[in-house]
């Protein structure tokens, strides 16, 4: 009887092992094919982003022989760069490639084939060597939007030609172009060193990026020092009471709070109150330093609170002070968590574009910003306005923005781990 009830039990054992077994099985199964689920979206992701943004780091050229006429630049002896057509001159150098084009509606189509931003290059040029003056030089010049997407594969050149931006006749003489070797592809320096544009090829992202490093620099500058001291206030100085307890509420709740409303807010006080220009990186500095402050106090409270409390004690029975305990001891214990929260609301306030909107950077800048009162915009709000753009080669350029945007970020949360490698100590 003892011996059937020994089996009995056992059997019931080993059924419960074995239910528990393939749960844990099931389990495993289930978040390795939930983790190859995300990793898959995310490969789909960049490979998707890097198809389409590629692209956009390289430009299309056209080879120009370019006439510096002294009757056109000098009419009165002296070179007059104000009144000067020079996009005519960049016209004339491209159809004496074509003698034959003769036809007012032909002309106007192979003009079509290079950019406005010929006309500023060679102006450039004169400008920078007057000796320019009366001769000629071939020049390397933008070609347009739709010539470049053509020739980067984005305009299927075998649709019918009622469905595509460029006509038969401008496809043979990009072909012809193409055959006299004049056409080449190099990388797109306008990308990074210039300001906003209505044409595409001109487009870049120096605005946004300058924009958005005048920005971070007035973040950085305000709400680590005032994060790092409300943290080290409420954790090792304040009173545990109501109103510390109030005030921890308050901030868990405000780190949650949707970005745009902080938006809302220094639109009412900054730029209505205050009178702060719009659309300066002040303003957003000011604004996106509202946003990152929560996240940093609460990250520099979970590290001083890490902080084991025998280092206290020990100190204190040294005949340290509170102030030397905290600056001496549990400080520079808990900076790297500190830096590292730091480093990571800069990644967050980086990627903000809702706040920014409501203050007014969703404007046209097309000139640099020089300093934190200059009219600008953010790296965020550019490829929104660029993805808002019906013209199809901003779509590239949309792309290579994100990517750059990702390798800022990327840059910053790898900073942020070598930084706490670096500083981090041992107890």
């Amino acid at each position: 009887m003892a011996a059937d009830t020994s089996t009995s039990s056992r059997t019931k054992v080993e059924a419960g092992l074995a239910r528990r077994r393939r749960r844990e099985h099931l389990f495993r199964a289930g978040g390795m094919a939930a983790t190859m689920v995300g990793v898959l979206f995310l490969i789909v992701f960049f490979w998707t982003l890097l198809a389409q943004g590629s692209s956009a780091f390289v430009q299309t050229f056209v080879d120009l022989d370019i006439e510096f006429s002294a009757d056109l630049l000098a009419p009165d002896g002296e070179l007059d760069t104000a009144y000067a057509d020079f996009d005519g001159i960049a016209r004339a150098a491209l159809r004496k490639k074509f003698p034959e084009v003769s036809g007012r509606n032909d002309r106007r189509a192979l003009n079509r084939l290079i950019s406005v931003g010929a006309g500023y290059q060679i102006r450039e040029a004169i400008e920078s060597n007057p000796d320019l003056l009366g001769r000629s030089q071939v020049m390397t010049l933008p070609v347009a939007a739709n010539v470049d997407m053509l020739m980067k594969g984005n305009i299927d050149r075998s649709l019918p030609e009622d469905q595509r931006p460029l006509s038969d006749q401008q496809v043979a003489w990009i072909d012809a172009l193409l055959a006299d070797d004049s056409i080449s592809t190099r990388f797109n320096r306008a990308l990074f060193s210039n300001g906003d544009s209505r044409e595409p090829e001109l487009a870049g992202i120096r605005g946004a990026l300058m924009g958005s490093f005048y920005m971070l620099v007035i973040t950085i500058a305000l709400s680590f020092p005032l994060g790092a001291a409300a943290a080290i206030y409420l954790e090792e100085f304040a009173p545990k009471n109501r109103w510390a307890d109030l005030i921890e509420v308050n901030i868990n709740n405000l780190a949650a709070v949707p970005s745009i409303v902080f938006g809302l807010l220094g639109l009412a006080v900054f730029i209505n109150w205050m009178a702060i220009p719009r659309s300066a990186p002040l303003v957003g500095g000011l604004v996106l330093s509202l946003l990152t402050l929560p996240v940093i106090i609460i990250a520099a409270r979970a590290a001083i609170k890490a902080v084991p409390p025998s280092i206290r004690e020990a100190a204190l029975a040294l005949g340290a002070s509170r102030m030397q305990v905290v600056f001496h001891h549990v400080l520079p214990l808990a900076m790297p968590g500190m830096l590292t929260g730091t480093i990571i609301g800069m990644s967050r306030a980086l990627g903000e574009s809702a706040p920014l909107l409501m203050i007014g950077m969703v404007a046209f800048i097309v000139d640099v910003p020089a300093s934190f009162s200059d009219p600008a915009t953010a790296l965020p709000v550019q490829i929104y306005l660029w993805a808002d753009s019906p013209e199809r080669a901003f779509a590239e350029r949309t792309s290579a923005a994100i990517i750059v945007l990702l390798g800022f970020l990327l840059i910053m949360n790898l900073s942020a781990v070598i930084m706490r490698r670096k500083v981090e100590r041992q107890w």
